[in-house]
């Protein structure tokens, strides 16, 4: 019998926008709990939900009880939620990990599930399966990072575990636990390179009010550059991608590891293009784009959000606009491209603000840029300050944290137009000087889409 069956709640069949953007990756985080868990002696399954049906995971639900850890991320409330009413109808003892679950423990416990296990999963998993064989749900009062439910019916939450203090002490994902080709395979057919996601470092010490922390806090730990080396070399050797994805925060955090990290790779031959994120404050070098060219980076994502430093500030990100501006330059000069992430409507934000932002973007001239309407996280800076004015129209259960409306906050349609001014208006920048007829055209259907959004201002979202 499987001492612990783990999953998730998201599945590709059943995301259309997904579907179309097709740039699947493997659940790390469950993988490393299998790896760590399996050299401590568990009997551990991973049923890989991604290319699978829900029908499929309620058939080996159905052959079966024991304990079920499922991984819970913003997205995928609905999906776990259905999964745990199905895995207790049967017989299972659910245990649920991960952000959304440590911002709302006390909402799943009640709608089923067993245990909700904060932080790392890693350890805590390890002393919490022989405490639920002697003892069942109720009675882990001395597992650390969990919360429960007591024989009473009430909550509790044990302390906090202490962080792993080296992560060159857990073993490797357990990739070869799910069937990894399906998502090269998938990459390949849709993009002409197979890619795999890989991680250096746990947490991001930066406190940007909108951004969760639920799982690491605001601890900061990485992985030696060798041992990095060694598993970028097995996943080489075995899944031979065309590409990775390090997956990090802020990958570029710590430059005396960059540079050995890059003097590791290029000594063996190891370097692939690839992919990241970063702050554009970890980016005011040169140095560090020459050491991100020699790993064979192809795109730096960086998270500008706003170009009005006023915004900025009030998001606390510590980030100035100039230095976006600089850092997407200075990427490009050593051939690399930039990806820009952009956010309307954070609290106060005028028009002033979203002209800001355009003409941030159109100095700056990232290769690619996406927006997002900002939307309160709980347990976050943002979500304190508008915690008053926070609305939410429809059933918790078939909500996301992207569902909230904030009272008083302009309408979705007023940032549609926001977004179909910087996109028209960044359009005519890069036109003016080849087409200017087409500039011409996007320029006019850039005031226009000012005017429609001023016509917008008293149409408020809650």
């Amino acid at each position: 019998m499987t001492d612990l069956l783990l999953s998730h709640g998201y599945f590709l069949a059943e995301d259309e926008k997904e579907r179309e953007i097709m740039r699947p990756y493997p659940p790390l985080g469950l993988l490393s709990c299998s790896a760590y868990l399996k050299r401590e002696g568990f009997s551990v399954e991973v049923f890989d939900t991604t290319f699978a049906t829900r029908a499929a995971l309620e058939e080996r639900l159905g052959r079966e009880t024991g304990v079920l850890g499922l991984y819970t991320n913003l997205m995928t409330r609905n999906s776990i939620l259905r999964i745990t009413r199905k895995a207790k109808e049967l017989g299972w003892t659910v245990v649920l990990g991960g952000p959304e679950s440590a911002n709302y423990p006390e909402e799943y416990l009640a709608r089923g599930a067993d245990v909700v296990v904060i932080g790392e999963g890693e350890a805590s998993l390890a002393d919490l399966l022989p405490a639920l064989a002697k003892g069942g749900p109720h009675r882990l009062e001395n597992v650390l990072g969990v919360v429960f439910r007591d024989e009473s019916g009430a909550f509790v939450r044990n302390p906090e575990r202490p962080a792993l203090p080296s992560l060159d002490a857990l073993p490797w994902p357990d990739r070869e636990a799910i069937d990894h080709q399906l998502y090269l395979d998938a990459w390949r057919k849709h993009h002409g390179v197979g890619s795999v996601n890989l991680i250096t470092a746990r947490g991001c010490p930066y406190k940007c009010n909108w951004c969760s922390h639920a799982v690491f806090g605001f601890s900061h730990r990485r992985r030696s550059p060798k041992n990095v080396a060694d598993e970028v070399a097995f996943i080489l050797e075995r899944y031979a991608p065309e590409q990775l994805w390090y997956a990090d925060d802020v990958f570029t955090i710590h430059h005396t590891w960059l540079h050995t990290y890059a003097d590791e790779i290029e000594r063996r031959g190891l370097a692939r293009p690839f992919e990241t994120i970063s702050r554009a404050d970890r980016l005011m070098k040169d140095d560090v784009f020459e050491a991100l060219k020699r790993l064979g980076c192809t795109r730096v994502w960086i998270g500008s959000e706003s170009g009005s430093q006023r915004i900025l500030d009030a998001m606390q990100r510590g980030v100035t606009a100039e230095q976006v501006q600089w850092a997407t330059k200075a990427a490009q000069r050593h051939g690399i491209q930039v990806g820009m992430f952009l956010m309307w409507g954070y609290d106060g934000e005028t028009e002033d603000d979203i002209e800001a932002t355009v003409e941030h973007v159109k100095k700056a001239n990232p290769d690619i840029f996406f927006t997002t309407v900002a939307y309160p996280i709980k347990n976050t800076g943002f979500f304190q300050k508008v915690a008053g004015r926070v609305v939410l129209d429809r059933d918790w259960e078939d909500a996301t944290d992207r569902d909230y409306k904030i009272a008083g906050r302009r309408s979705r349609a007023y940032y549609r137009k926001a977004d179909e001014w910087l996109r028209n208006d960044v359009a005519a920048f890069r036109l003016e000087a080849s087409r200017p007829e087409e500039a011409r055209t996007k320029r006019e259907a850039a005031l226009a889409a000012r005017a429609a959004l001023r016509t917008l201002e008293g149409e408020i979202e809650a």
